[in-house]
């Protein structure tokens, strides 16, 4: 869920999905993803550590709503799982291309009594700010991005992993996807800001990946 997020209109975000383990109740929503391409979904490693039958998990594109499916929503099954095999990647300097020129959004699919797509304009701040002593304390890489406010308010939470941050190309009418919703610290706490895994960083091997 995002903390003091609003709820998306039907049809705004047709590339986000929910992933779903059919052993947990209701929805059986576990992670969010991002469609990179007709066959592929861009998520969390961390969302399947204790997975088991990864097979038969479901993966749902394009719903707004979890518990009522319009006639857009498709439903699929993951076939093949693959994650990255560095699960600390080593420091480099990542520097996001065109941020200037963006407005940043976390969408993610909703768990909770509205179960609505929620989506939430947040900023992108500096890394060293965040690693400083009395934010993260040293424990954000290069290859995360970290988004929120120094005052907290509105963040990513539980069951937002492996969602999508994105950037409104102020220029152009498409969006980027710039991070997968990775960890934080609580929920929209104050110098506890969501991180986030940059694409960029692994941008190379997703298109190795994707053949």
């Amino acid at each position: 869920r995002i903390v003091a997020g609003m709820g998306a209109l039907p049809g705004a975000w047709p590339w986000i999905v929910s992933i779903q383990d059919p052993r947990k109740t209701g929805t059986g929503h576990t992670c969010g993803g991002s469609l990179i391409s007709p066959q592929w979904v861009l998520t969390a490693a961390h969302c399947f550590l204790q997975a088991r039958n990864v097979t038969m998990w479901r993966v749902l594109i394009g719903a707004t709503q979890l518990s009522h499916l319009g006639p857009e929503a498709q439903v699929r099954h993951i076939k093949r799982l693959l994650a990255h095999q560095e699960t600390s990647p080593p420091d480099r300097g990542v520097e996001l291309q065109g941020a200037a020129g963006c407005s940043f959004l976390a969408v993610l699919p909703a768990q909770g009594p509205s179960d609505v797509l929620q989506e939430a304009k947040v900023r992108l701040l500096d890394i060293q700010l965040v690693n400083s002593s009395r934010w993260y304390a040293g424990t954000i890489h290069t290859h995360n991005l970290c988004a929120g406010y120094p005052r907290g308010g509105m963040d990513t939470c539980q069951g937002d992993s492996g969602g999508p941050l994105v950037c409104k190309d102020n220029s152009a009418s498409y969006f980027w996807l710039v991070g997968v919703t990775s960890w934080g610290k609580g929920c929209a706490r104050a110098k506890r800001p969501g991180v986030y895994t940059s694409t960029q960083h692994f941008y190379n091997w997703i298109l190795l990946q994707m053949g």
